[in-house]
């Protein structure tokens, strides 16, 4: 048993028991033995010694009466000891007298020994004096086996049996007692072991025991507890880690696709602003060289304009985006027709249409729609759209504009014959610097803006809008959705302006340009307005004293006086307070336009202005003074 569990707990323990008992028992009978031989001499000496003297006195008359076979049969009695294996009697002067032999042949000293007792090897020998009335007269001998090894033998024998028998008690009574130690110890290794192959941190060791086992299994339980709790939040960190580094992985990867797309979108940028500065270069040489042709002029003119119109549109989108994505983009929302909007978008994309041949088809619905939106907005959404469809198509394309109304909703769907859309491309066209075809075969990449303006734009009020395309070669679709207005009231209509307006105005204009401000004023003068020009604040402040404006159309960066200022001190004029004040600046930002509104001017204007504006604004003239009074 100790062999077969001597690796257990269990065996350990049996071996401990067991091996205390043994040592004990060892030891108490060594002690014993030790005992028990010490006795055994004192008692078998003693015995020889008391024989000795009986044979003393039996032959004491012997001896003084010299009869020798008295003194023989004396010793003849001890026939009945068999230990005793020799005896005799010698008289005083140390001579035989009488001898006994148990066996032939026995050796009988010749001479009596000095009185007392020897052991040698396993004999006792003894001589004892035989004193009659205070006189020695002669010696007793005695010889007897000595059976002290048997006595050993037959004892050890005895403790052995004992021994063997308190150890096997020993062993039963610790088998049936480890039970309460080793029970809880093999559940603890146990489940430890499970724990270990299964990592379920959730295994306890099962009982309530008492004392230091109950302890142990209790701490053991509450360790399993707190590393099941740890490794819980390991895991927990583990995931969240793994998900971060997936979130960081992404991010990089956004970032370098941004950083991409950037780079792309600066060579495209540098590009599409070189492209009208080319021909706009080409009409200032030939309105140098030809000044003289009116025709050549003019066709130098419209391309200038042409051109000036689209380096315009493109800084005017990249300022949309950017007021989009900072927050400060506001919609002025109002009741407007759909048609009215798709008018005002085909005024801006009909040009550009008709220049590169393509078809265009229009499919409206047959009665009013309206929208609740920004109507300058609404008709950049279309305009971004169906410019976008003109410029990936190829010459002699089609390029059409279907609007639907179903369920209080105003589907548009603008779509083209060009080089259609790849599958892996419909989700990222809208996202900014995003272009459906950057090759340099292709002259009008476009800035990549449009659509994410448009994009934007519609989510401003409140749509959606999708990309569909059957793939590369077959053309695109663009589909947006939009809230119409329930029962909606007849809009005001504006009414078209001639060029010559029949009402004449004082007009004050204020800029450090001078080629731009002399050329407005040459164009003013010649409609038959009243116009004083200066070039910086302080006179613009003193024409404004002794002129009294209805317009001024006011640099902000002007010198010596600020355009802010400037206003300021116009508007605190006693004959200015009806004067319809015009910011002309290059900055075109949120905050420059409500700084310009703080500052009194009425209308915000951003370089550069086509005159159209400036008529504009001359003929609202009427609602400026209703809305003053």
């Amino acid at each position: 048993m100790v062999v077969r569990d001597g690796g257990t707990v269990r065996g350990k323990l049996i071996l401990m028991a067991v091996s205390t008992t043994f040592v004990a028992l060892l030891a108490a009978s060594v002690a014993m033995l030790l005992f028990d031989l010490r006795a055994f001499q004192r008692y078998w000496t003693d015995d020889l010694m008391t024989q000795a003297d009986i044979m003393a006195r039996v032959t004491a008359p012997a001896l003084t009466f010299n009869d020798e076979e008295t003194a023989r049969q004396n010793l003849a009695v001890l026939r009945v000891r068999p230990q005793i294996l020799a005896a005799a009697i010698y008289t005083s002067d140390g001579a035989r007298f009488a001898t006994y032999a148990a066996a032939p042949n026995t050796a009988i000293p010749a001479r009596p020994g000095a009185s007392g007792y020897r052991i040698e090897g396993g004999e006792v020998a003894v001589f004892r004096n035989i004193v009659e009335n205070g006189e020695m007269v002669g010696t007793v001998y005695l010889r007897s086996r000595y059976g002290v090894v048997d006595r050993l033998l037959s004892y050890g024998t005895i403790l052995g049996a004992v021994m063997l028998g308190a150890l096997v008690i020993a062993g039963l009574v610790a088998s049936r007692l480890q039970a309460a130690i080793t029970r809880p110890l093999a559940a603890v290794t146990n489940v430890a072991r499970q724990v270990m192959q299964r990592r379920d941190f959730t295994l306890r060791v099962p009982g309530n025991d008492s004392g230091e086992i109950g302890v142990l299994v209790a701490a053991f339980n509450d360790m399993l507890a707190e590393i099941g709790r740890r490794s819980h939040a390991l895991q927990e960190a583990n995931a969240t880690l793994e998900h971060e580094m997936q979130v960081r992985e992404r991010a990089e990867e956004a970032l370098r696709l941004a950083d991409r797309r950037k780079d792309e979108f600066l060579a495209t940028l540098a590009h599409e602003l070189r492209n009208p500065l080319a021909p706009i270069r080409t009409g200032l040489d030939i309105l140098r060289l030809r000044s003289g042709d009116a025709q050549a002029t003019q066709r130098a003119t419209d391309i200038m304009e042409r051109q000036l119109r689209q380096m315009v549109r493109l800084v005017d989108d990249l300022l949309d985006v950017s007021r989009i994505n900072t927050g400060k983009f506001t919609i002025k929302s109002g009741r407007v027709e759909l048609k009215a909007v798709v008018n005002d978008a085909l005024e801006v994309v009909r040009p550009y249409i008709e220049l590169h041949g393509h078809e265009l088809t229009i499919d409206l619905p047959d009665r009013p729609v309206f929208l609740n939106g920004d109507a300058t907005r609404l008709a950049q959404i279309l305009s971004n759209l169906l410019n976008n469809a003109a410029k990936y198509t190829n010459r002699g394309g089609r390029v059409g504009l279907r609007a639907t109304v179903d369920d209080h909703t105003l589907t548009l769907v603008v779509s083209d014959t060009g080089i259609g859309i790849a599958p892996d491309m419909l989700d990222t066209v809208f996202e900014m610097f995003v272009q459906v075809d950057s090759t340099l075969e292709r002259s009008n990449a476009g800035l990549g803006v449009g659509l994410s303006l448009a994009r934007k734009l519609v989510e401003l009020h409140g749509g959606t809008i999708e990309a569909h395309s059957a793939g590369i070669g077959h053309g695109s679709q663009f589909v947006v959705r939009l809230p119409i207005v329930v029962e909606p009231e007849l809009p005001v209509k504006p009414t078209p302006m001639s060029f010559i307006t029949a009402e004449t105005y004082r007009i004050l204009l204020a800029d450090d340009n001078v080629d731009f401000v002399n050329s407005i004023g040459a164009l003013l003068t010649a409609m038959g307005h009243s116009v004083v020009i200066t070039h910086n604040g302080v006179d613009a402040l003193a024409a404004a004293k002794r002129f009294c404006p209805d317009y001024a159309f006011l640099d902000i960066g002007l010198p010596q006086m600020s355009g802010y200022d400037l206003a300021r001190s116009i508007r605190d004029l006693s004959c200015c307070t009806m004067t319809v004040m015009v910011a002309v600046t290059g900055w075109g930002q949120e905050k420059d336009r409500q700084l310009a509104f703080e500052a009194g001017f009425d209308h915000h204007m951003v370089k550069p202005v086509r005159f159209e504006q400036i008529e504009e604004i001359l003929g609202n003239r009427s609602v400026i003074k209703k809305l003053r009074t």
